[in-house]
């Protein structure tokens, strides 16, 4: 049990991606006043841990009202975590999530896409499908995974200034080595669960 609660925080932490996000949040709240930027990141790292609750707690429900399976969903995150994995390994551009230069964010694009964003949406309903029994330790793991987050992000500007633009670079291409073989494996459990499907 403990070690699938390390791998769940572990998994979360690089699809919500923290260290990546922290050059483009810098770069969002340059226009923000230095006062209120703490208080921006934990409203809106509040806002992305409440949605990420929804999606664990009502995922099972959403899928059987879109008569979705655990197998097209277990495909669909691999994919989705995949393209999202190599974009951590080449890189992605400071502006790529949208929003208005020196406009403090709300909800758009910090909460939603940069924090609880596909990846990290469908990583916890499949989570709560493949083992509902399990949904208390798995909201545990959400909650450890959103302070890393909220942690991370608030300190972005010491961290950055600290490491620097190669190390945090470097970390973030590592994060998504990390993921890309995870998405490899959750995309080939959900073919294998879809070829039992058709020989059963």
């Amino acid at each position: 049990m403990n070690n699938e609660f390390l791998s769940a925080v572990i998994l979360l932490t690089l699809v919500t991606d923290p260290f990546g996000n922290v050059p483009i949040v810098n770069a969002m709240m340059a226009g923000v006043p230095e006062s209120r930027r703490r208080l921006v990141i934990l409203r809106e790292c509040g806002i992305a841990f409440g949605l990420l609750l929804v999606f664990l707690f009502a995922g099972q429900s959403f899928l059987s009202l879109m008569h979705l399976s655990q197998t097209s969903l277990s495909i669909a995150g691999g994919v989705i975590l995949f393209m999202i994995s190599i974009r951590m390994v080449f890189g992605k551009a400071a502006g790529s999530a949208g929003g208005k230069e020196g406009a403090e964010p709300f909800i758009v694009p910090l909460a939603i896409p940069l924090i609880a964003g596909p990846s990290a949406l469908a990583t916890v309903m499949l989570m709560a499908t493949k083992d509902p029994a399990r949904i208390g330790m798995w909201a545990a793991a959400v909650s450890v995974t959103m302070a890393i987050c909220t942690v991370i992000l608030v300190a972005g500007a010491s961290l950055h200034r600290l490491l620097g633009d190669a190390a945090m670079e470097a970390l973030e291409r590592l994060m998504g080595l990390i993921l890309t073989a995870i998405a490899v494996e959750m995309l080939l459990g959900g073919i294998r669960e879809f070829v039992k499907g058709l020989s059963a």
